[in-house]
């Protein structure tokens, strides 16, 4: 059996190795005390590369022993333990940086500058809520039947003859609720009217 103080595992990257290879084969205890053994080293590797944040640290540390635990079949027993482990956790490292570092050049942080050009599609929703709230209290005022035509007609897109069908009336009946309806709100659309 294996002695893995946490002194000796420091020491021995050649009880990693047979540590691993014994994880290889399915044995969860060996794989588990090679984890909790390696964290340390891990974190040092990983600080080498990434300054001043520990919290980022930790999530690049997560992802080597993620990425250790996907390839760890690829560890080959004749080679060293430590060189294998010191290349993972500084491709890994290198790739959170890139991965960081594009997010952060997207990233806008001038407040003043974010408020100084206000996002126009945020005007243009307002201004096209505004019209719909317009539209639907201009339509309210209408009676039943002459709103039901112009929501078939201008609004649906149906033609005259198919709102005649839908609606079940003829066309010069469709064409009659139509005029009085357009009348009805040029009236109360403007205000010189009343």
């Amino acid at each position: 059996m294996i002695d893995t103080s946490p002194a000796e595992s420091l020491a021995s990257g050649a009880a990693w190795a047979q540590l691993m290879v014994r994880a290889q084969d399915g044995d969860q205890i060996a794989y588990a005390r090679l984890l909790r053994a390696m964290v340390p080293i891990i974190r040092g590797m990983v600080r080498r590369r990434i300054y001043h944040d520990d919290a980022f640290v930790e999530d690049v540390v997560q992802d080597v022993l993620l990425t250790v635990h996907r390839v760890r079949h690829t560890y080959d027993p004749v080679r060293p333990f430590l060189p294998w482990l010191a290349a993972i956790a500084s491709a890994r490292a290198i790739d959170a940086l890139r991965a960081r570092g594009r997010r952060q050049g997207w990233e806008v942080l001038d407040e003043e500058a974010v408020l100084a050009h206000p996002d126009g599609s945020v005007a243009e929703a307002h201004d096209s809520l505004t019209a719909h709230q317009q539209l639907d209290g201009m339509l309210r005022r209408l009676p039943d039947r002459q709103r039901r035509m112009v929501e078939l007609v201008h609004l649906a897109e149906l033609s005259l003859a198919e709102a005649a069908t839908a609606s079940s009336m003829t066309l010069s009946a469709v064409k009659s609720l139509l005029h009085r309806a357009f009348t009805t709100l040029r009236r109360n659309g403007n205000p010189d009217h009343e």
